[in-house]
């Protein structure tokens, strides 16, 4: 077996210390089947990133996190990257011009869509006709656009094929993040809008019965938000087939920032994944490296260590560099950032060395601030097999100093 056990957790790759400690108080805390690290693992909010607990009965809104349905879709498209090669950097261009990234609406245009007559929805008048009229109009305000982070728009050649591949990275915007906070506040016995809940990263996990009201309901809005964030990478994916003139041929599409019940070793159980990537047998998943390195589409394996992961893995190459110590501090009244490792001259030379043509983005997402994938991927190999390639030959991110409170 490729992963090692501590603690009572499992763990893959190299060990992160402050990780470790959160995964052992996640797995100390409630009825926890299972507690694993996947290969990508660091720190985030009370449940590690690339963290994954299994629980008996329980769900919990701190270990989904504030981006609800955070995840990736992918498609192959009728193109080949070598047809649009000589175009790419118009084609960033519009992409740039028309989705938004950050935290504004660059178009005028509201979407409507069948999930805002979900009945689930009924959650929020539950809570109150004030906090559900707020956070419906902030969903239709919001559909459809990126937010900042690490979420992005980008263009792959695939490795071996020359095929064009399009992908996309980001989750619930708003509506999530004000869902994840309203309930955090509903179980500290606080208003639902008494605003962000400001417990500290290292804090218990906050955890909810199934069987009780609350738990039903919190179950019942993150899966609304889960298909609100479907709806919007849907959205965005098919802007850029439009500009492209292109038709999809295969996609990919999964969170991995959510909650889902399953059956393993006969027993339903919940399984909390925050940046971590569902690898049931045969299914797909988009694993996203750096701008400057690979990504991939993988396969979950048949395999007894995918049985021992609770059929999970990685979501990403997973971070080795926080955003203030590769960009700095920011102040946001002078709009200046000191302090900063990585310099932006040198983040633009790495990429432009990778053959990527960029649009946005800031040194706290340069690719030194992030593993090699292949790294982590490999600590996987037993469970996953990989199933395509992919080169980033376009990116497109929210700018280097665009504030966005809904981000990852």
């Amino acid at each position: 077996m490729a992963y090692q056990q501590m603690n009572g957790v499992r763990v893959w790759g190299r060990p992160d210390e402050g990780a470790m400690r959160q995964a052992q108080q996640c797995a100390a805390t409630g009825q926890v089947v299972q507690t694993l690290l996947m290969a990508d693992h660091h720190k985030g909010y009370s449940q590690p990133i690339g963290g994954v607990v299994v629980y008996d009965g329980q769900i919990s809104p701190s270990g989904v996190g504030y981006d609800i349905g955070c995840g990736n879709k992918a498609v192959r498209t009728s193109l080949t990257a070598e047809q649009i090669k000589p175009r790419l950097a118009a084609i960033m261009d519009e992409i740039a011009r028309h989705i938004s990234f950050g935290i504004g609406r660059i178009n005028a245009e509201r979407l409507d869509h069948e999930l805002f007559d979900d009945s689930d929805w009924a959650v929020y008048k539950a809570v109150g006709r004030q906090e559900h009229d707020k956070l419906k109009a902030l969903a239709r305000a919001q559909l459809g656009t990126v937010g900042s982070g690490n979420h992005f728009v980008d263009l792959f050649e695939e490795v071996g094929t020359g095929a064009l591949w399009i992908a996309n990275h980001f989750g619930s915007r708003g509506f999530g993040h004000k869902t994840a906070s309203g309930f955090l506040n509903l179980a500290a016995g606080r208003d639902f809008l008494a605003g962000a809940p400001g417990e500290n990263m290292d804090q218990p996990p906050v955890l909810l019965d199934l069987n009780s009201e609350l738990g039903d309901m919190y179950e019942r809005a993150m899966k609304l938000a889960g298909r609100y964030a479907y709806a919007g990478r849907d959205y965005v994916i098919a802007q850029v087939l439009e500009i492209l003139g292109a038709q999809a041929e295969l996609e990919v599409h999964n969170h991995h920032n959510y909650a889902w019940r399953e059956t393993h070793n006969g027993k339903e159980v919940m399984v909390v994944r925050k940046g971590a990537t569902p690898s049931a047998p045969g299914q797909t998943g988009f694993v996203g490296g750096s701008m400057g390195d690979i990504s991939v589409i993988v396969e979950g394996k048949d395999s007894a260590e995918n049985r021992d992961a609770y059929y999970s893995t990685v979501h990403g190459a997973g971070r080795i560099m926080s955003r203030t110590q590769a960009a700095g501090k920011m102040n946001w009244k002078t709009r200046t950032r000191s302090g900063g490792q990585i310099r932006p001259e040198q983040m633009l030379e790495a990429v432009r060395a990778f053959g990527v043509e960029l649009r946005g983005a800031g040194t706290d997402e340069s690719p030194f601030v992030y593993r090699k994938l292949q790294e982590v991927l490999d600590a996987h190999r037993d469970t996953i097999e990989v199933k395509h390639v992919l080169k980033p030959i376009g990116v497109c991110m929210a700018g280097a100093d665009e504030h966005d409170p809904y981000k990852d």
